[in-house]
C-alpha cells in the first residue's frame, strides 16, 4: 500500500498539472509573441523576459517539487532524483532571480506592500534552494529533507495562491477583495499563500524531532 507522503505527493501534482500546464504555455507564448492585447504583463524587453520565463520555471518547480518527495523514487531510481533534483534546483532559482527582478522592474499591482510580500517570497525560495542542495551536498540527510520540505511549500506557492483565490470567490463572491488588490483579502494573501503554510510545516518539524 503507498505511503502517506506518496498519495499526497502524486494527488498534488495532478491538481497543480492544470495550473502549470497553463503556466508554462502562456510563459513559451508571452516569449514567442506580442500579447500586450492579452495582458497587462507585456512590457518592454527586460521585464517581459523576466515574468514569462519566471512562469516556465515556476510550472517546471510546481511540477517537480512534489514527486521529490516520493520515498520509492528516491530509493528505487537515486540518479533520478538527483537529476531532478538539480533540475528543480535551477528552475527554482530562475523562479526566484526573476521575479525580484521583474518587482525591481515593473513593481506588483497591488503596490508596495504586495512587492514586499511577493519579494519576500522570491528570497525565501533561493535560500530554500540553496540550503537543500547544500545539505545535498554535505550528505546531511536529515537537513536536506527538512529544507527540501520548505522548498516544496514554496514551490506550489503560486498554485496555492490560486487556488485560495478561487475557493474564496466561490465562498464569498469576492468579498474584500477588488481588481487593485486593496481588499483586506487581497492584503493578507500578500504573504497569506506561502507564510502560513511555512509556518505549519516548522510546528510539523517540530513535533517531528520531539518524537
Amino acid at each position: 500500500m503507498p505511503r502517506p507522503i506518496t498519495v499526497t505527493a502524486l494527488l498534488l501534482v495532478l491538481i497543480a498539472a492544470p495550473f502549470a500546464l497553463y503556466s508554462a504555455a502562456f510563459g513559451l507564448r508571452g516569449l514567442t509573441s506580442d500579447l500586450a492585447a492579452e495582458t497587462r504583463l507585456y512590457t518592454t524587453p527586460g521585464p517581459n523576459l523576466a515574468i514569462f520565463t519566471h512562469m516556465i520555471a515556476g510550472a517546471l518547480i510546481t511540477a517537480l517539487a512534489p514527486l521529490q518527495l516520493i520515498p520509492s523514487l528516491r530509493a528505487r531510481y537515486p540518479q533520478l532524483h538527483r537529476r531532478l533534483g538539480y533540475t528543480l534546483l535551477t528552475a527554482a532559482a530562475l523562479t526566484g532571480l526573476t521575479g525580484l527582478i521583474y518587482i525591481a522592474l515593473r513593481g506588483t499591482i497591488g503596490g508596495p506592500l504586495m512587492s514586499a510580500g511577493f519579494a519576500l517570497y522570491g528570497v525565501l525560495l533561493l535560500v530554500a534552494a540553496a540550503n537543500t542542495v547544500y545539505h545535498a551536498i554535505d550528505k546531511a540527510t536529515l537537513r536536506h529533507r527538512a529544507w527540501a520540505l520548505r522548498l516544496t511549500v514554496l514551490a506550489v506557492g503560486s498554485f496555492l495562491y490560486r487556488l485560495l483565490y478561487g475557493l474564496w470567490y466561490w465562498a464569498t463572491d469576492g468579498l474584500a477583495s477588488n481588481e487593485a488588490f486593496t481588499g483586506l483579502f487581497d492584503q493578507l494573501m500578500f504573504v497569506g499563500f506561502y507564510l502560513p503554510f511555512l509556518a505549519a510545516l516548522e510546528l510539523y518539524l517540530r513535533w517531528e524531532a520531539r518524537r
